[in-house]
Formats: structure tokens, C-alpha cells, sequence
């Protein structure tokens, strides 16, 4: 098995101040904008998108969390794992909702994200924000700002490390020797 760096910190950095633009780009009055990141480092990357946003914007923009574990429809087949706080910190009743992770893969988080925010408001629309696309949907979602395009065999395995996290920021993939 090898593995190898695709993103390092300054990379990442770049990205997320990227998405940041083409999010505000959006939704230029940003009013009603909210951040919702999606444990573990969809949530860290929601608070320095929204730290970018704020900045870019000229005013703040509210971040939460949005914890989707009892949502999803795979807990039967993966270990059990334990609910995280959710904190959704403006009504979401016509708001843009921004939901924000780590990595994009079969779409289903990204499903059982849109079930939990049924629970908190009806948002005017929804966004999604994504670190890494590595392709292999089975649902048909797509993002709408990405930080990096990676197109990967199921066999590989990429992760995101974040300094809040893990100490440092990078992107790795993980796969069988070519």
C-alpha cells in the first residue's frame, strides 16, 4: 500500500479561501447565508469557510453543526458511532443553507444531511460544500464548491487531516501500489 500527499497546508488554505469566493459569488448579500458542517472535519471546515465568508462578505456569517449519525441509512452495516452535538444557530425557514464536509463520495452523508435539516426549518435552498469530489456517487448529488476534484478507485481510501483534528492540514490517498 502506498500513500501519497495530493494537498498540503497551504494547499488546503488556498482551497477553502477559494470556496469561500465562489460561495459568497452565490449569494453576494449573504443575509440569510448559514454554515452547517458535518462531523468531525466538516464542522472545522465550516468554521474557517465561514471565517473566509465573513471577510469576504463584510459581515458575519453564522456557522453551526449538524450532527447527521442518526440519519444515515448505513448504520447497520458500520460500527456504531456516537452522536455529536448539533448547533443551528440562526432559523433556517428561508435561510441558504451551506453544508459543508470533508469528503465527497456516495452521497449518502450528504442525504442523511438533508434529512436532519428537516428537523430545524424549511431553507429557501441548499448548498453544498465539499474539501474533496473523489467521485463514485450512488445518490444524485453534486457540490457546488470544491476544493479539489479527485477522481479515485473504490479501493482507495482519502483523508482529510485538519490541525484542529489532527494536528496538521493535508490530504492524503491510500491505495494499492501501481
Amino acid at each position: 500500500m502506498t500513500l501519497r500527499t495530493l494537498l498540503e497546508a497551504d494547499d488546503v488554505r488556498r482551497a477553502i479561501t477559494r470556496m469561500a469566493h465562489e460561495l459568497v459569488e452565490h449569494d453576494p448579500d449573504a443575509e440569510r447565508l448559514v454554515l452547517l458542517g458535518i462531523p468531525t472535519r466538516g464542522a472545522v471546515l465550516a468554521k474557517r469557510l465561514g471565517e473566509q465568508m465573513t471577510r469576504i462578505a463584510g459581515r458575519e456569517i453564522p456557522v453551526g453543526v449538524l450532527d447527521v449519525t442518526l440519519y444515515r441509512d448505513d448504520l447497520a452495516g458500520q460500527p456504531t458511532r456516537p452522536t455529536r452535538r448539533t448547533d443551528v444557530p440562526v432559523d433556517l425557514d428561508g435561510a441558504t443553507v451551506v453544508l459543508v464536509d470533508d469528503v465527497l463520495y456516495s452521497g449518502r452523508t450528504v442525504r442523511a444531511a438533508l434529512d436532519a435539516l428537516t428537523a430545524f426549518g424549511r431553507p429557501a435552498v441548499v448548498r453544498l460544500a465539499v474539501l474533496v469530489d473523489r467521485g463514485h456517487r450512488e445518490l444524485p448529488i453534486r457540490p457546488d464548491a470544491v476544493g479539489r476534484n479527485l477522481p479515485s478507485a473504490k479501493t482507495e481510501r482519502v483523508r482529510v487531516t485538519l490541525t484542529e483534528v489532527d494536528g496538521a492540514d493535508a490530504v492524503t490517498i491510500e491505495g494499492a501500489e501501481q
